[in-house]
């Protein structure tokens, strides 16, 4: 049973109260004074301690997914080493693997439920290689759409999410299935993956300075890659990006600058500053202008603005952002749109993404090109 596995959580919650259930049935017996008794309430209170432990640890890494499997957990990789080849010709994107989509009706066949392909992407101009999913819907394998391009957006974890919490703590193939299903969005290729792509650092999709350069990497590897792999169109309007948290600052700032690349950018629960940090290091090594870029309502104020569209959510309780929210709506003018979400109540959690997702992808679906 894999450790996401809903049979382990309730086993290890069964556990946890049978344990309970012995300590209290068996505490007088063992109240007598000696080694034995002393040693078995030790033994009692110790084994009632990590099963309970074990059960909100398990229900705690279901509902947010930092590991994905046993492996993840104690650190042994199970996916082999992937070759990659930058030499002139050498391909920028490999597939490892293939998966349905979670919670998907249509069982494995592609043309009814989609497909979800594992990949690694490497980056021709940052250097910078990264694993990543590939959701491809019904359409991309059905006949009449065999010469049809794609519209693309890639979708992005908070730090220090996994790319696993997209396809099963936030659901987006599957959320994307049922809006295209009932025809609210139109068909679109989701490239997902976490922000961190030089983990363990959060590198909060800056180009550092001697460092990862990973705006690079999303701004010019990653559409390339998937472009020359997937039937995915070039033009701006052909690609949007979505994150959470972290993932939905990046979203934000790859879309506010580089508008020739993507033409609608999503921040759920976004900030709006480049966070500096232990998890970060220094990221700009002193350089003012780059400081000052990744602050995005510095930008709104002083960069150019292009034909961008952006959607920025927040709650009136429960989320740190409502100010800056606010601010970055003042702030953007045209050429440049932008739209919100703003909750009642939502905290900074799965929960309240997933309110906000089905609408948000509707959303991204009407700012990028038809199939």
């Amino acid at each position: 049973m894999g450790l996401t596995s809903s049979k382990v959580l309730a086993l290890a919650a069964v556990l946890a109260v049978a344990l309970f259930a012995a300590t209290v049935w068996l505490w007088p017996r063992l109240s007598r004074r000696g080694v034995r008794p002393v040693l078995g309430r030790v033994g009692l209170l110790l084994a009632t301690q990590v099963a309970l432990f074990a059960a909100v640890g398990l229900a705690a890494n279901n509902y947010f997914l930092f590991y994905g499997s046993w492996a993840d957990l104690f650190g042994r990789e199970q996916q082999p080493g992937v070759v990659v080849d930058h030499s002139a010709g050498g391909k920028h994107l490999t597939v490892v693997g293939e998966r349905k989509p979670e919670g998907v009706p249509g069982g494995g066949r592609p043309a009814v439920a989609g497909q979800v392909q594992k990949v690694v992407i490497a980056g021709g101009k940052s250097k910078i290689n990264s694993p990543a999913y590939v959701y491809l819907p019904p359409e991309y394998f059905q006949p009449r759409y065999a010469r049809k391009t794609f519209p693309a957006s890639v979708v992005l974890t908070g730090y220090p999410g996994t790319a696993e919490n997209l396809l099963k703590g936030l659901k987006y193939p599957r959320t994307a299935h049922e809006q295209v299903r009932k025809g609210k969005m139109r068909p679109m290729i989701l490239v997902m993956l976490r922000p961190t792509v030089a983990p363990p650092r959060d590198t909060e999709c800056v180009d550092i300075p001697g460092g990862p350069q990973t705006e690079t990497f999303f701004a010019e590897d990653l559409p390339k890659a998937v472009a020359g792999t997937y039937r995915v169109g070039t033009r701006p309007r052909d690609w949007g990006i979505i994150g959470n948290s972290t993932g939905g600052y990046c979203a934000l700032k790859i879309a506010m600058h580089h508008p020739d690349r993507y033409a609608a950018g999503a921040g759920l629960s976004a900030y709006y500053k480049a966070a500096e940090d232990v998890t970060t290091g220094d990221l700009f090594h002193g350089d003012r202008r780059l400081r000052s870029r990744a602050d995005l309502l510095w930008s709104l104020d002083h960069l150019p603005r292009g034909r961008t569209s952006f959607l920025v959510t927040t709650s009136r309780q429960g989320e740190g952002n409502l100010k800056g929210t606010l601010d970055f709506v003042r702030k953007v003018k045209a050429p440049a749109r932008v739209s919100s979400i703003t909750l009642d109540s939502g905290g900074h959690n799965f929960t309240t993404w997933n309110r906000e997702i089905p609408a948000a992808l509707v959303w991204l679906s009407g700012r990028l090109s038809a199939a």
